[in-house]
């Protein structure tokens, strides 16, 4: 018979999964050209279907907490994947962009919200002695599918266009959802929304909610300023267009590390030590990155803005968790994370307009540190009890 930890294991090899296979919806860059020629619209139009599909999943993430519980966690698991799959199904057969809205960003976001901010509480009530390194597993393999999936979705748009990547897409999370029920089956997981520890817990004021929404915000700006901007960065300080290509890739494989090394600190560091020095390791290479002529600087630099802000998104629902409890953590995340939803939306965007007006990307760079920087000021505003 297997024991405890064995179980436990199972319920975070589960969690990991499912948000390995989620995180695909970052992998849509490789979708753009094929949009704007199949259905004869701009780049903005039909970028905004990535944008939607992340405003539906932080709505998800925001109201999720209000159904974790209604289904055990091996049915949540493989509605949430059929959910996602259905789609993925509806973008594969659309004979237009509003219907490419309608399944990949309405259904498939709302569904990839849903099981992102599930996996990560459901990982983290499954070792809540170390939830921080739990959660940032869960979101490390977030990450990994957001740098994996462009490879996968390459290869099948060689094959049969954006239909075959979708219906791929759609085959493998139907999949997922078969084998993260039969692991959360065979671990005996629940989602727990009567948990003990509750009773000597506290809900955030309405400050505290203030603070961490503002020091999340700026410092997953400052990190997406220069993620979604990174190959063009790399090329505006002297590399090449074939050596830039590098830039996008070894940034968000620093985010995975990030995040396991950011939650395991939450289990070892005091809290608002670690969201005060995260920001100010990120503004650091930012700021240095301005100075930067190419070469290894610059990739480092990258890779440091990489690596805090994957540190930056496990260290905050953990935080959260670990401050406010299991439950109320929950609900307190979902409205923490909006801020992440409003970055990606703006961040990206903002740092066009200035490089627009600039022609270079001097004051994105300055700007995604000041964010960073008033981040960290957040964090030593926030008054935070363990």
């Amino acid at each position: 018979m297997s024991n405890p930890s064995h179980l436990k294991s199972l319920t975070i090899l589960a969690a990991s999964i499912l948000s390995a296979v989620l995180g695909s919806v970052h992998g849509f860059s490789v979708f753009l050209v094929f949009l704007e020629n199949a259905f004869a619209v701009n780049r903005a139009s039909a970028s905004l279907t990535y944008s939607l599909a992340l405003v539906f999943l932080t709505l998800a993430v925001l109201y999720g907490h209000r159904f974790y519980g209604k289904a055990p966690p091996p049915i949540f698991a493989i509605c949430v994947c059929l959910l996602a799959a259905a789609g993925a199904v509806v973008a594969a057969f659309a004979p237009n962009l509003w219907l490419v809205w309608f399944g990949y960003s309405l259904i498939f976001g709302t569904a990839n919200g849903l099981g992102y901010g599930y996996a990560l509480q459901l990982a983290g009530q499954a070792l809540p002695e170390r939830k921080g390194f739990t959660m940032g597993i869960v979101t490390a393999a977030y990450g990994i599918g957001a740098a994996g999936a462009p490879i996968g979705f390459a290869v099948a748009m060689e094959v049969g266009g954006f239909y075959a990547a979708m219906m791929s897409l759609a085959c493998i999370l139907a999949t997922t959802g078969l084998v993260t029920a039969i692991l959360l089956q065979k671990s005996g997981a629940r989602f727990q929304t009567d948990i003990q520890e509750e009773t000597s817990k506290t809900s955030a004021t309405p400050l505290q909610t203030v603070w961490l929404w503002f020091g999340f915000g700026t410092g997953v700006a400052a990190g997406l300023m220069a993620i979604g901007h990174a190959a063009p960065i790399a090329q505006s300080l002297g590399m090449s267009k074939s050596t830039a290509v590098a830039a996008p890739v070894l940034i968000s494989l620093c985010i995975i590390p990030g995040a396991v090394l950011g939650g395991w600190l939450v289990d070892h560091v005091k809290p608002k030590s670690i969201l005060f020095w995260l920001p100010l390791l990120s503004a650091g290479a930012l700021l240095l990155l301005t100075q930067s002529n190419g070469g290894i600087l610059l990739f480092a630099c990258l890779m440091i803005v990489g690596f805090a802000y994957g540190a930056l998104i496990a260290v905050y629902p953990s935080i959260i968790s670990h401050a406010f409890g299991a439950i109320e953590g929950i609900r307190i995340y979902g409205r923490v994370f909006t801020a992440w939803g409003s970055a990606g939306l703006a961040a990206p965007w903002f740092a066009g307009i200035l490089y627009d007006l600039s022609g270079n990307y001097q004051q994105a760079l300055l700007t995604a540190g000041a964010f960073a920087i008033l981040s960290s000021v957040a964090a030593a505003t926030l008054k935070l009890t363990r």
